[in-house]
């Protein structure tokens, strides 16, 4: 993909920002620099490469799922204005 000095000029319009013609090409030489280093990543052959979710092979160290606090629901209820089945009953705010 090719870009031209009018299209930075646009983008840089649309975004609401003022650049001179020495920032507009400074800012075109570096996006053809992004767009051709992307033209070569998608030139790379990765059908044979297994897709992973992290870039390391590591496990995240999880504690034991044990319960340590005691069930203070009804406790908790109890100071509640409204409740019904367990659940907290709240005033209707949106019509």
């Amino acid at each position: 993909m090719s870009l031209s000095l009018d299209d930075v000029k646009r983008v840089a319009n649309l975004a609401r920002i003022e650049v001179s013609e020495d920032e507009a090409r400074t800012v075109l030489a570096q996006l053809s620099d992004i767009f051709g280093l992307i033209q070569e990543m998608q030139a790379v052959n990765t059908s044979a490469i297994k897709p992973v979710s992290h870039a390391q092979d590591v496990m995240q160290r999880l504690r034991a799922d044990v319960v340590t606090e005691i069930d203070q629901r009804e406790l908790f209820q109890s100071i509640a204005p409204k409740v019904e089945a367990g659940l907290y009953l709240v005033p209707k705010v949106i019509e």
